[in-house]
């Protein structure tokens, strides 16, 4: 059975769990769904989103395969290695976000990364600011995978004081061995 390798996904636990790599603004935050000028989520579990200000806002973990208990031959096996994210905007404040996954050896190198398009989101123009999901699964990378980063983020496109930008939630990484 897979299951989610992140720690504290959708903010249950505020930022518990998560390195700031970038604090800009009003900083990150934690609210409760669906937040003003927010959109419903398509799970009734997830009550909460994590919001970004009107300057760059990153989180990231970075995930010890060998502490999660996964072997050295089980990783080398080039298990698949599925991402999944959500995002949205505000009904009110254009938005950017930002996502960045990296398969990383034993000293933190690169050996893979999915790296998509920065979205930007507008509500005057975008007819459909709600949830997205973005996902991808790696496979056939080679050996040598110990550790996986996960960071995304964003940040409004206004400048407004508070928090205006991207909305994350129900994020996920699992290996399949």
């Amino acid at each position: 059975m897979t299951r989610n390798l992140l720690k504290n996904p959708s903010g249950e636990e505020q930022l518990e769990f998560w390195e700031l790599t970038e604090n800009g603004g009003s900083q990150w935050k934690v609210e409760d769904m669906p937040g003003d000028c927010g959109f419903e989520f398509c799970n009734n579990d997830v009550t909460k989103y994590f919001v970004t200000s009107f300057e760059l806002c990153l989180k990231r973990q970075l995930i010890d395969l060998l502490a999660e208990g996964y072997s050295c031959e089980q990783l080398d096996a080039e298990p698949t290695v599925t991402v999944e994210d959500w995002y949205c905007g505000r009904t009110d404040c254009g938005c950017t976000y930002n996502m960045t996954t990296s398969l990383l050896d034993e000293s933190h190198e690169v050996i893979e990364e999915f790296k998509p398009e920065m979205v930007t989101l507008e509500p005057e123009c975008d007819d459909d600011c709600s949830w997205k999901r973005v996902s991808h699964t790696f496979s056939e990378y080679g050996p040598g995978l110990r550790f996986i980063s996960f960071e995304h983020g964003g940040k409004d496109t206004r400048f407004w004081d508070g928090w205006f930008g991207v909305r994350v939630t129900g994020s996920s990484v699992t290996v399949d061995v």
